[in-house]
């Protein structure tokens, strides 16, 4: 790596592992939690498992935008922390290297991450959330026969049908009973004596092909309480029949840019006062607004985490670790939140998303000053401190209350 020097390189080694092992954790953890609901739309339905591996494609740059700044957070964190815990840090002090100049090749790489995230927030979220919603839209609307059991009754839409033989690998059945109810314009019945799905190119709905059946059709439907005539019907013979099994809807999408969400950085900035036919001015000012501080936030995370990481008692950092994470998460969750309120117009955007940036920035800032440029006792230590009392209070509260109870178990 040019223009870096070795201990540049070593403190990026120690920061880049802790960071990779969460990301990776991060993404399958967030990716888990949404395939579940994937496999419920597209188990058993044709080219299934190659559906499910392309909408988790589509979903890794959503999750990519929240698991990113974590994971930068937590490398920061453990990273720094584990130079503290080796004398690292006081090692390099003792040579003459402050402890900003230490943290440079951080700095400079959450610039890196900064500018990766303008591309994912800008650019590839919106194109791969519509990309997810178009092909859920497309396999929740067709409606195939690959769902079908052999001798079980299924619903296909406006069809009732059972099979009697299926052949899932070439898409064939024989001996079906097909039931279509049509509300008030009737119903229909068939019964065929085999038939088959044949996909088309220019549409997402297979073609129903029966051969060698019969169709019973009603003109409308039968009023059971009234004096009408029974409705007229049609009967016939058929060698083959077509039909294509699927809502028509289904083969096309509404275009991109109708969800706000779905719009590049500079869709939304060429529409920030001339907004699309389905958005407000609020919504997309918060949607702007919204991605340009989440990227900006990933610039100040390092200047949040290394005084975290870095202090003077060794036995309090789980203490430290858990109040950073709570004002990380606690950030994250009002952005979101004050987003909500801003896109319906309830407040303003600079009140409402870059006031919390701007007090985290100034934190952040005045705490990594103490931290690399005065000498003092971290103003945290107190409350570090209180918590950790208070856990082993806690802590030897139960043990007294399972020792009692163990007592009583065993005095009965």
């Amino acid at each position: 790596m040019p223009g870096l020097t070795i201990i540049d390189r070593y403190v990026l080694r120690t920061v880049l592992k802790p960071l990779s092992v969460a990301l990776g954790i991060g993404l399958m953890v967030l990716l888990s939690e949404r395939l579940v609901r994937i496999l419920d739309i597209t188990l058993g339905k044709k080219n299934s498992f190659s559906v499910v591996f392309e909408l988790l494609g589509y979903l890794v740059p959503h999750y990519l935008g929240i698991a990113l700044p974590a994971a930068l957070f937590l490398g920061l964190m453990f990273g720094f922390n584990q130079l503290s815990k080796n004398a690292e840090i006081d090692a390099l002090l003792a040579s003459g290297i402050s402890l900003h100049r230490m943290a440079r090749p951080v700095i400079w790489f959450s610039v890196l991450l900064t500018l990766l995230s303008v591309y994912i927030f800008g650019w590839l979220q919106p194109y791969t959330r519509y990309a997810y919603r178009a092909l859920i839209y497309t396999v929740s609307n067709v409606e195939v026969f690959y769902l079908a059991e052999e001798g079980v009754f299924m619903q296909a839409g406006t069809r009732t049908f059972i099979l009697d033989k299926l052949e899932r690998k070439t898409n064939r059945f024989q001996r079906i009973f097909l039931f279509d109810y049509r509300g008030k314009g009737g119903a229909q019945t068939i019964t065929a004596e085999r038939g088959y799905l044949v996909p088309q190119k220019n549409d997402p709905r297979p073609l129903l092909v029966l051969e060698n059946g019969q169709r019973l059709t009603l003109k409308s439907w039968p009023e059971f309480d009234s004096d009408k005539p029974a409705p007229s019907f049609t009967t016939g013979f058929f060698k083959r029949a077509e039909s294509p099994i699927g809502k028509e809807s289904a083969t096309v999408f509404r275009p991109r840019g109708e969800d706000e969400r779905e719009m590049t950085l500079t869709e939304l900035i060429r529409g920030y006062d001339t907004p699309r036919r389905n958005a407000t001015v609020a919504e997309i000012h918060a949607e702007l607004h919204k991605r340009v501080v989440s990227v900006l936030t990933i610039l100040v995370l390092p200047f949040l985490a290394l005084p975290f990481a870095i202090g003077h008692r060794r036995q309090q950092r789980a203490y430290r670790f858990a109040v950073a994470m709570v004002i990380l998460i606690a950030y994250y969750e009002l952005i979101q939140q004050l987003a909500a309120v801003a896109k319906a117009g309830d407040i303003s955007v600079w009140l409402g998303l870059w006031t919390p940036l701007g007090l985290l920035a100034l934190f952040a800032g005045w705490r990594y000053w103490r931290t690399c440029f005065t000498i003092g006792q971290d103003m945290f230590d107190a409350l570090y401190d209180w918590l950790a009392q208070n856990a082993r209070a806690a802590r030897a509260a139960i043990v007294r209350l399972f020792e009692r109870r163990a007592g009583r178990e065993g005095a009965q």
